[in-house]
C-alpha cells in the first residue's frame, strides 16, 4: 500500500511536488554506505536549511529510511535516487518517496511513479536521451553527469531544450555550484560534500553551519 502524504504536502499533485523541487533549487544526495549513519547526516542537511533530499538506493536499508524520515519531517520532501528500473520504483514508493530520481532513462519507471502522482527527475545526458525522457513524460530531467560535461555543453544542449526543467548532477560542490545556477539551469544536485556520517555533537555542529554556508552562497 503507498504510504500517504502528510504535513505541508499532503494534498498536494505532481506537478506541484515537481514546482517545490525547482523552486528549492538544491537537492541534497544522501549516499552513505553504512545505514547508523544515515538519520543524523539527514537530521544534519535538514537542520542546515535543505529542503529536498534523495536517499538512494544502493544506501543500505533505504526504503527504511524514507518511511522513517517521512514521519519524522513531514514538511520536507524525501525522495528515492538511483531508481534504475520498475522494481526499485516500487519499493520506493511503497516506501513513501515523493519522487523518484534516476540516472537513466527509463520509461517504465515514469509510467510507475506517475500511476502514483509522484513526479521523476530523470536522468539524461545526449540530445537523443534529453528527447526520450521528455517524451516518456520525465518532470525534471537530470543532466548527468554534469561538471564532466561542463557549462559550455550545458549551453549548447539548453538551446533546443529551453523549455525543459533542467538539474544539473554529478560533481557539484561549493565551488562550482553557484556557476551552475547562474547559468540558467534550474537546479542542482549534491552529494558528497553535503551528505556527510556524522559520528558526534561536534562533527553535527560544524557539518550543519558548512550546509548553511553551502546554502547562503548559493544566494537561493
Amino acid at each position: 500500500m503507498k504510504y500517504e502524504l502528510a504535513g505541508e504536502f499532503k494534498r498536494a499533485t505532481r506537478d506541484q511536488i515537481a514546482q517545490v523541487i525547482v523552486s528549492a533549487k538544491l537537492l541534497a544526495i544522501v549516499r552513505l554506505p553504512n545505514s547508523k549513519h544515515v538519520q543524523k547526516s539527514i537530521e544534519c542537511l535538514i537542520s542546515g536549511g535543505v529542503k529536498v533530499l534523495e536517499i538512494t538506493s544502493n544506501t543500505m536499508d533505504f526504503c527504511d529510511h524514507i518511511g522513517f524520515s517521512r514521519n519524522k519531517y513531514p514538511n520536507q520532501l524525501i525522495g528515492a535516487g538511483t531508481i534504475v528500473n520498475e522494481q526499485l520504483a516500487k519499493q520506493a514508493i511503497e516506501a513513501g518517496s515523493q519522487f523518484l530520481v534516476t540516472p537513466n532513462v527509463n520509461e517504465a519507471v515514469v509510467k510507475l511513479a506517475h500511476k502514483y502522482n509522484i513526479p521523476v527527475l530523470m536522468g539524461a545526458l545526449t540530445p537523443t536521451e534529453v528527447s526520450q525522457a521528455v517524451s516518456y513524460g520525465a518532470d525534471i530531467v537530470k543532466l548527468f553527469p554534469a561538471v564532466p560535461m561542463g557549462l559550455d555543453y550545458f549551453s549548447a544542449l539548453r538551446g533546443p531544450f529551453s523549455q525543459i526543467p533542467m538539474f544539473a548532477v554529478g560533481g557539484i560542490n561549493q565551488g562550482n555550484a553557484a556557476h551552475w545556477l547562474s547559468s540558467g539551469i534550474q537546479g542542482i544536485g549534491v552529494g558528497g560534500e553535503l551528505a556527510k556520517e556524522i559520528t558526534s555533537d561536534a562533527e553535527m555542529h560544524t557539518h550543519m553551519k558548512f550546509v548553511q554556508a553551502f546554502i547562503a552562497s548559493l544566494k537561493i
